[in-house]
């Protein structure tokens, strides 16, 4: 809504954006951003969704009529610029405990001690990538701030990276600053927190973890690459603790992972990355944002008959309020992801079946009655108004005609639009049966994948750094 309001102010026309109380500090910071600070906005006290019409009525014709009308009828203030240290300054000098207090106080750390950034650390970084350091891959919203080589280098130096992941870092910013992405959305309240997979050799060359306890900190890779994201974020992005950043209880950054290529290669799947558009066996990373993740433990069976609808039944399980984004607050756009450990889906390719056929499976297979899909979006949440039916939206043109074969509510409709919406991933302990699963946050953070792309002389340089 601000954004709207933004353009709007910039052509002349007042706006007024209606913000509930618990955004009223994000909306300040948004604007901000956003280089208008004194943005209209008109407080609606408490939450709409916890009060009756009464109080809400009460509430507006109070408090926010009267704001709504002093934002179109006041000058807001033009665009302002803040002031900040140049790429290469030295912005304080003093012992590891002084910068990380200093830094602490300043915003610019994830409230864990941090690297200082020397030039010197910086230079090594650098030597790693063929781009220029002033090279602008994007401009980062909510404070349109550039992202440069340079300053993935200055947050790499900081995360604990070691200068070699320099081309996987430049590879995330870039699906960072894709807008498909939409890392605008990054402090929305669910609070999802995005995963990065990387593919490709690159794994075996920079020591990823793609084994035992895949997702769990302690390789230097894959904990550190992980912590870079949630840095750079804060630090360029903008998102801050209690400003911009609004997740009701979120959680913290996570571990990269990446994909068991071997695995990948002896069953005839395609990685992550190459169902998104990249070459087969390319280095690449994945990034998408999911509100929560959740263990399938001890999946049995000797044949994919066996195993997936134990798969199927945790899928949908797990699955309720990101309905919104199959049918509702838009529509297609929930993309969950099913990450197989290599003995299952050893398992289920035994049988003769392809990661597709997986897809097609879950598809047809993970289907709720039509009542609980509308529940999710318009019974428990007031994420789709009027209390419309599936079969409703399909007749307006807003669904497709899968969740409109008949009015029964007791009709089984899938949880997605079509088969390849599930995403698959192979990762994890190869002698374990356990998966996991990871609910889409819908467009709030869309899947993306880029290329990583890796200087001149690469082996050369890998084998200087020991």
């Amino acid at each position: 809504m601000l954004r709207v309001s933004a353009v709007a102010e910039k052509a002349g026309v007042p706006t007024a954006s209606l913000v509930s109380q618990g955004f009223i500090g994000q909306a300040k910071t948004t604007s901000f951003g956003l280089g208008l600070p004194d943005l209209g906005v008109a407080l609606v006290p408490g939450h709409p969704d916890v009060q009756s019409s009464e109080e809400l009525e009460h509430n507006v014709k109070s408090v926010t009529l009267e704001r709504v009308i002093h934002c179109l009828t006041s000058a807001q203030q033009g665009m302002e610029t803040v002031a900040e240290p140049a790429p290469r300054g030295v912005v304080f000098e003093g012992t590891l405990d002084e910068v990380n207090r200093y830094f602490y106080e300043n915003l610019w750390t994830d409230g864990v001690p941090v690297v200082p950034p020397t030039l010197e650390r910086i230079e090594a970084f650098l030597a790693f990538t063929d781009r220029d350091p002033d090279e602008v891959l994007g401009t980062m919203l909510p404070e349109n701030r550039a992202a440069t080589i340079w300053n993935i280098s200055v947050n790499g130096v900081m995360a604990g990276c070691r200068p070699e992941y320099m081309p996987v870092l430049v590879a995330l910013v870039e699906a960072m600053a894709d807008p498909q992405y939409g890392v605008e959305h990054s402090g929305n309240t669910p609070g999802a927190e995005t995963q990065i997979v990387v593919d490709g050799r690159i794994i075996k060359e920079l020591g990823f973890n793609y084994e035992q306890g895949a997702l769990r900190d302690g390789f230097q890779a894959n904990t550190s690459i992980g912590r870079f994201w949630r840095l750079y974020l804060c630090n360029v992005a903008g998102f801050q603790r209690h400003q911009n950043d609004k997740a009701t209880f979120g959680g913290t950054w996570h571990v990269a992972m990446a994909e068991n290529e071997d695995v990948l290669a002896e069953i005839k799947w395609p990685s992550l990355c190459a169902g998104m558009g990249l070459d087969a066996g390319e280095n690449g990373v994945f990034v998408s944002r999911f509100t929560g993740a959740h263990v399938i433990v001890s999946v049995y069976g000797s044949t994919a008959a066996e195993c997936l609808p134990y798969l199927t039944d945790a899928v949908i399980k797990h699955t309720g309020w990101e309905l919104c984004f199959t049918i509702g607050m838009s529509t297609g756009t929930y993309k969950p992801l099913l990450v197989l450990s290599p003995i299952i889906a050893r398992t289920i390719a035994k049988s003769g079946l392809t990661k597709a056929d997986v897809q097609k499976h879950l598809f047809e297979h993970a289907r709720i009655p039509a009542r609980q899909f509308e529940k999710y979006i318009s019974g428990y949440t007031n994420i789709v108004p009027g209390r419309r039916s599936l079969y409703d939206m399909v007749m307006l043109g807003k669904a497709p005609k899968v969740f409109g074969a008949s009015r029964d509510p007791e009709r089984l409709v899938p949880i997605v639009i079509r088969p390849e919406d599930f995403m698959i991933a192979v990762s994890g302990d190869p002698l374990r049966t356990n998966c996991y699963f990871f609910s889409h946050n819908g467009m709030l953070g869309f899947p993306t994948a880029k290329p990583v792309k890796l200087p001149q002389d690469w082996r050369a340089k890998l084998r200087a750094a020991g």
